[in-house]
């Protein structure tokens, strides 16, 4: 069945809410009390997707990694577990296994430039489970678009600051297959001690005053995993994709990515499936004319059966906007907030 398209919502679906974090606690904390229904919704659907049996080992494998690689947020991620008192809350931490589409395009509607972005991973409720958290930083405060219980970030907005995103990276050993590049991903995470990905966007949202101070840290601070990192600042052309391997950075000529290297020369692997070049071009092609606040440029290629959220943000005006959908098209009413609000 082919998503219904964004456009259509109407007040019939639920709200994505915005939850206010109060200063020095944990927002993935926050999140979890206060939306257990939308928590308990991922925890079901990841145990209906990894059977009960996959979660529980796909949990402790986690649990374990986490232990031996204490970074700025392993308390954050325990103390997750310690109120969700189910299995789930590690894997779900430290899950790598979405696809996405970003680009950045300068906006002379509302100045500076606009971040565009959709997630996509075939697992249900992400949509449903979205939330907003306003979190309060050393930096200055953000948004970020996430789930409940969720420790990192994958997509934000730091108004006066910069935007930003994490794609899912090619695949590791071109030419042996999807199977035997997870395998060996997972097998590099498991050795390494290095920062997660969703955890080095958080350390910039919490300690970058400035778009190129982001970038900066973005850049060279080592990964367990590769990645691909967007980020887009309040001045017209501060935009930059930084393409991470775990201890090199690279960057393709415009800000542009989806789930293969575009970097001349860069790093090598296999896209994460066909799309993933039709998505970037499309993408691209939409840098040709001013962002589409109507979220009217979500369409095929870019809409995908599997897209779970989309979101535009832009850190000059301080807007964000913000829709999850499920495979059966929209699934949370349009969210639209600004600096002011």
């Amino acid at each position: 069945m082919s998503p219904g398209r964004p456009h259509e919502t109407t007040k019939a679906l639920p709200l994505i809410p915005v939850i206010d974090v109060p200063p020095n606690t944990e927002p993935a904390v926050v999140s979890a009390k206060a939306e257990p229904a939308r928590l308990s919704l991922l925890l079901t659907s990841a145990r209906r997707t990894y059977t009960p049996l996959g979660l529980g080992v796909a949990d402790r494998l986690s649990r374990g990694w986490a232990t031996r690689s204490p970074g700025p947020y392993a308390d954050a991620v325990a103390s997750v577990d310690a109120f969700v008192e189910r299995r789930g809350a590690y894997l779900l931490n430290h899950a790598y296994e979405w696809g996405c589409t970003s680009g950045v395009l300068n906006d002379p509607t509302v100045g500076g430039t606009t971040l565009l972005r959709t997630l996509d991973w075939p697992f249900d409720g992400l949509g449903r489970g979205l939330v907003v958290t306003r979190c309060r930083a050393d930096a200055g405060p953000y948004l970020s678009v996430t789930w409940p219980g969720f420790v990192g970030v994958l997509s934000g907005l730091a108004p006066g600051r910069f935007s930003a995103a994490i794609n899912q990276p090619p695949l590791p050993l071109p030419g042996w297959g999807r199977a035997i590049g997870w395998s060996a991903a997972r097998a590099r995470v498991w050795r390494s001690r290095a920062m997660a990905p969703s955890h080095l966007l958080r350390l910039a949202f919490d300690t970058c005053r400035t778009f190129d101070d982001a970038v900066m840290l973005i850049r060279r601070v080592p990964l367990c995993i590769p990645a691909i990192f967007i980020v887009a600042g309040c001045r017209t052309g501060d935009a930059v994709v930084v393409e991470r391997t775990a201890a090199d950075a690279f960057s393709p000529s415009d800000p542009m990515a989806a789930n293969h290297w575009a970097s001349s020369p860069g790093p090598r692997g296999r896209p994460r499936n066909n799309s993933s070049h039709p998505r970037r071009i499309a993408m691209r092609r939409l840098a040709e004319r001013a962002p589409d606040w109507s979220l009217g440029w979500l369409q095929d290629p870019i809409l995908r059966h599997d897209t779970r959220l989309a979101m535009m943000a832009n850190a000059a005006y301080g807007r964000l906007r913000v829709q999850g959908l499920e495979k059966t098209g929209p699934a949370t009413q349009v969210l639209d907030i600004d600096a002011e609000a």
